[in-house]
């Protein structure tokens, strides 16, 4: 199932990073096809996983183990469940972050914007608006604020009163509709790069991604058990900053508390630098292009 599920990036630096003790107490909070939960659990001998995942579509890949756990709910829920399993604290914490393979190929999703289906977006289909409620609902000024903080486009306001005056004549409820309204601001050339920021900023509002990120990331240095490690890749800038100034500083924004000796106060120490894919890898796998891996130790 896992192989056209989604191709696990970065498979063993991410084993690397957690620096697994065969005995020890995991979390994958990003479960998906399972390609890292499989490869994880294949090295622990008495220790035990838990992964999370809110899509129902990925417990069809649930492992058979008595090692493995699958909780289907929310990362942002981290340390409510693994109190309720009993598993805090643990040893090592992996996230991948953004979007599955699988749920891009999944048209009726709409996620992706090569495909015509409903603009829905959510990954979790039984909670909260799509994306297209937002798209017919949000006030002008609030989708402006979504595609320029999300999908960091310059021209967000011409993009929002467009999307605006669309919609008064009737809805937009497909991915197609909402390209066509939109045609006349993607660069030529540059067409598939202008919709991915545009569906990127939908997704990341739609499923509330960088406030659920900071809660997930906040938990998982309290978890944590002292030289447990937390290791998250990450696909866009806009996640990739909020990690990076949390592990160095233990603020989202990068601002460092420091205490009377100059000392840096901050529950996390990261471990080298951020980690990019190889070119052989790229090759294989061209999501791995974007990917981020950063590590963080637990003081």
């Amino acid at each position: 199932m896992m192989s056209n599920y989604h191709v696990p990036v970065m498979l063993n630096e991410c084993l690397e990073g957690l620096n697994i003790n065969p005995g020890g107490t995991f979390v994958d909070v990003t479960f998906g096809g399972g390609g890292h939960s499989r490869a994880l659990l294949e090295r622990l001998d008495t220790g035990r996983l838990i992964a999370f995942d809110q899509d129902d579509d990925a417990q069809a890949n649930a492992l058979d183990d008595p090692k493995f756990t699958l909780v289907n709910h929310n990362f942002r829920f981290l340390k409510r469940f693994l109190r309720y399993e009993n598993a805090i604290p643990v040893d090592g914490i992996l996230a991948d972050l953004g979007i599955s393979s699988h749920q891009i190929d999944e048209p009726e999703r709409g996620f992706a914007h090569r495909f015509d289906a409903a603009l829905d977006m959510r990954m979790n289909r039984q909670a909260g608006p799509s994306a297209a409620d937002l798209v017919n609902d949000y006030p002008e000024e609030e989708l402006q604020r979504v595609f320029r903080w999300y999908g960091e486009l310059y021209n967000a306001r011409s993009i929002a009163s467009t999307i605006g005056a669309a919609r008064a004549k009737g809805p937009i409820n497909t991915t197609m509709e909402l390209k066509s309204v939109l045609h006349r601001y993607a660069p030529r050339g540059k067409e598939n790069q202008f919709y991915s920021q545009v569906f990127q900023a939908l997704r990341i509002e739609v499923n509330g991604e960088l406030d659920v990120l900071k809660e997930f990331l906040t938990q998982a240095a309290e978890v944590l058990a002292p030289g447990g490690r937390l290791v998250v890749m990450s696909y866009h800038s806009l996640e990739d900053r909020l990690v990076k100034n949390f592990m160095q500083t233990g603020d989202f924004e990068g601002k460092e508390d420091r205490d009377l000796y100059g000392n840096r106060n901050r529950p996390l120490e990261p471990v080298g630098k951020a980690i990019k894919a190889s070119n052989a890898e790229i090759e294989i796998n061209s999501r791995a292009r974007s990917a981020r891996l950063r590590i963080a130790e637990k003081k």
